[in-house]
C-alpha cells in the first residue's frame, strides 16, 4: 500500500467533510447546520482529525475559527481530493453512458425564475444523474467558481478575472418597472425625464445592478437611488408600493402583468429593455464532467427556443 493511502486510513470521510465545511464557513456551528449534525459531533470529528494529523488545524477567531498553517495545507489537499474524485465520477459516468452521475449547478438569484424549467426535463431524461442546485447572489456564485465548488454556473455577467468557458443560451431583457398607477405608465418617455424619480436598486455586486449602472453611465444619467434591496421579490413589492422605479429582468415578472393596487407596470423608457443574455459558464482549468457536458449540449439543442418563448 502506498504511503499516501496509509495516511488516509487514519482519517474518516466524515472527519474530512466536517473539516471542509468548517474551513469554508469559518464556523463550527454553521458547519454543523450545513451537515445536519450537532455541533459537538463536528467538534469531536475535528479534534480526532487534528490528533490523527498530529497538529492543530483551527484557531479561534472572534466568534468563529480560522485555519492554522497546517490546516491551510490540509484544506488544499482536501480540495484536490474532491477534484480527483469528481474526475473519477465523470469517467464512470462516461463509461456507463450517463446512467448515473453528479451535476452541481450554481445560479444567481434572478435565474431562480427559469432554472427549474431547465433542470426538470434534463432530470427526467437522465434519472440516474444526481443534481445539486445552489441559488446565491452573484458575489457568492463567483466565490463558488473561484473555489471550484460547482460544475456549472448560470449568470448574466461572468467575472472577468476567471478563465471561463461561456455559452449564452437565453435572452434576458431588463425593463423599468413602477407602481401600476404611476403617471408615466403607458407613455413613451426619455430616460432623462426620470432624473427626479426615486430609484430602487439591487445590492452592490448584482448583475442586474451592474448592467443598469453601465447603461446609466453610458447616457450620463445619474439615478436618485433611494433604496438598495437584496432580491427581485423585494424590488417588485417596493415598486408596487410606490416607493420608486426599478430595473428588473422581464423573466422575473408574469407574462401577463396583473392590474390594480399592489401591481407593477413596465414603463416604456427609451433605451429599454436592455438586451442582455443568460449564460452557462465553467472553468477552463477544471475537468468537465460527462453530466455537465450533456447539460450544456441540452441547453444548446433543446431549451433555447422553448425558454425564449416565455419572454
Amino acid at each position: 500500500m502506498s504511503k499516501g493511502l496509509r495516511h488516509l486510513r487514519r482519517v474518516s470521510s466524515q472527519q474530512l467533510r466536517a473539516f471542509e465545511a468548517a474551513a469554508r464557513l469559518s464556523s463550527i456551528t454553521r458547519a454543523a447546520a450545513e451537515l445536519h449534525i450537532t455541533q459537538p459531533t463536528v467538534s469531536v470529528q475535528l479534534r480526532e482529525l487534528a490528533e490523527a494529523i498530529g497538529e492543530p488545524l483551527f484557531e479561534a477567531a472572534g466568534r468563529g475559527v480560522r485555519l492554522t498553517e497546517t490546516g491551510k495545507v490540509l484544506h488544499e489537499t482536501v480540495v484536490e481530493l474532491g477534484a480527483c474524485w469528481q474526475r473519477f465520477d465523470a469517467r464512470m459516468a462516461e463509461i456507463h453512458g450517463l446512467e448515473r452521475g453528479h451535476l452541481r449547478i450554481a445560479a444567481v438569484t434572478t435565474a431562480e425564475y427559469f432554472v427549474p424549467d431547465l433542470i426538470g426535463p434534463f432530470a427526467a431524461a437522465h434519472p440516474g444523474v444526481e443534481i445539486e442546485l445552489a441559488i446565491e447572489n452573484r458575489d457568492r456564485v463567483v466565490a463558488r467558481l473561484e473555489k471550484n465548488r460547482d460544475d456549472l454556473a448560470v449568470m448574466m455577467l461572468a467575472p472577468p478575472h476567471l478563465d471561463l468557458e461561456q455559452v449564452p443560451f437565453l435572452d434576458n431583457p431588463l425593463v423599468v418597472i413602477a407602481a401600476a398607477g404611476h403617471p408615466f405608465a403607458g407613455k413613451r418617455i426619455a430616460l432623462s425625464r426620470l432624473k427626479d424619480e426615486r430609484w430602487l436598486m439591487r445590492e452592490t455586486g448584482s448583475g442586474t445592478r451592474m448592467a443598469a449602472e453601465q447603461h446609466f453611465q453610458a447616457r450620463r444619467f445619474v439615478p436618485n437611488v433611494a433604496m438598495n434591496l437584496g432580491s427581485n421579490e423585494a424590488l417588485k413589492h417596493a415598486a408596487a408600493a410606490g416607493l420608486g422605479l426599478a430595473v428588473i429582468s422581464r423573466l422575473s415578472l408574469p407574462v401577463d402583468l396583473p392590474r390594480g393596487n399592489g401591481a407593477v407596470a413596465i414603463l416604456d423608457v427609451m433605451g429599454f429593455p436592455l438586451r442582455r443574455r443568460w449564460s452557462v459558464v465553467w472553468r477552463r482549468d477544471q475537468a468537465v464532467s460527462a453530466a455537465a457536458r450533456r447539460f450544456v449540449e441540452y441547453l444548446r439543442a433543446s431549451q433555447r427556443t422553448q425558454l425564449r418563448a416565455r419572454i
